[in-house]
C-alpha cells in the first residue's frame, strides 16, 4: 500500500472536548495536504471544516450521539439535520447501546434508521462502542446497522475502555462481508496498527495520529509489500460540499 492509498482511507480526527477554532484549522490543512478522505469533528466546526475544505476533495464528517448514544431518537435526528445544512457529507453516529444490550432491537434500528433518514444520502457510520459488548451483540449491532440502511459499522467513539481491536474488525467485516464499509477508530496511532487494521476488514481508519502515520508510511521498506483489499465496495460515497 502505497502513501496515497492509505491517506484515502483515513478520516483525520479532532474530537476532543476542548478543540478550538486553531485546532481545527490545522486539522483541515493537514487533511488538504495529504488528502485525507475525511475530517472528523464536532458539530460546532462544521461550517469551519465545510468553508476550509470547499476547494479540496476532503469531505467533512460529523458525529450525533456522541459519544454515549444514550440522546433520544428524535434530538439524533435533529442533529444529523443540522450538521448536513452545514454542510456535513458523513454522519458518524453512536447507537443506543443500552437498548441494544437490553435486547431492544427495534428501538435500535428505528433509531439508526431515522439518522439515515435525515442524512438524506448523506454517508451514516454506526458506531457500535465495541468495547462495551459481547461479540454476539456485535454482531447483532453490525446486522442491525446493514438492515437500517447505514453505510458503514465503526469500532469505537475513542472513549471508552479501548479503541479498535483487530479481533473486533475482523468480526465486524465477516458480518457485514462486501455490503457496508468498517470503520476502525481509537487508539490507532502507527502504521503498523493502520495496516494490521486494513488486513483484518478496514475500509476507513479514524485516528488523530494521521500526520505521523503518514510519515511512518512515506519511511517504511515494506510499503510496497501491502495491497487495498479489492473485494470491498467503493465505500467513500464521495459527495460535494
Amino acid at each position: 500500500m502505497n502513501p496515497e492509498q492509505l491517506a484515502q482511507l483515513i478520516d483525520h480526527t479532532n474530537l476532543k472536548p476542548d478543540a478550538t477554532e486553531d485546532d481545527i484549522r490545522r486539522l483541515c490543512a493537514e487533511a488538504k495536504r495529504f488528502l485525507f478522505a475525511a475530517v472528523c469533528v464536532h458539530p460546532v466546526y462544521v461550517s469551519l471544516a465545510t468553508t476550509l475544505l470547499a476547494d479540496s476533495p476532503v469531505q467533512v464528517a460529523s458525529v450525533v450521539g456522541f459519544p454515549l448514544g444514550a440522546n433520544e431518537t428524535n434530538t439524533k435526528a435533529y442533529e444529523t439535520k443540522r450538521a448536513i445544512i452545514a454542510g456535513a457529507n458523513e454522519i458518524d453516529m453512536v447507537l443506543p447501546i443500552g437498548a441494544l444490550k437490553g435486547g431492544k432491537h427495534d428501538v435500535v434500528l428505528n433509531d439508526i434508521r431515522a439518522v439515515v433518514q435525515a442524512a438524506q444520502g448523506a454517508v451514516v457510520k454506526v458506531i457500535i462502542e465495541a468495547c462495551l459488548l459481547t461479540d454476539e451483540e456485535k454482531v447483532r449491532a453490525c446486522q442491525i446497522a446493514r438492515e437500517a440502511g447505514a453505510h458503514f459499522v465503526k469500532t469505537s467513539t475513542g472513549f471508552g475502555a479501548h479503541g479498535a481491536r483487530v479481533e473486533d474488525v475482523r468480526l465486524m467485516r465477516q458480518t457485514v462481508g462486501d455490503a457496508l464499509g468498517v470503520k476502525a477508530a481509537g487508539g490507532i496511532r502507527t502504521y503498523a496498527q493502520a495496516l494490521a487494521m486494513v488486513q483484518a476488514g478496514a475500509s476507513r481508519l479514524g485516528t488523530s495520529g494521521s500526520v505521523k502515520i503518514m510519515e511512518e508510511s512515506v519511511m517504511s521498506p515494506t510499503r510496497r509489500a501491502w495491497a487495498i483489499p479489492t473485494t470491498f465496495p467503493d465505500e467513500t460515497h464521495s459527495h460535494t460540499s
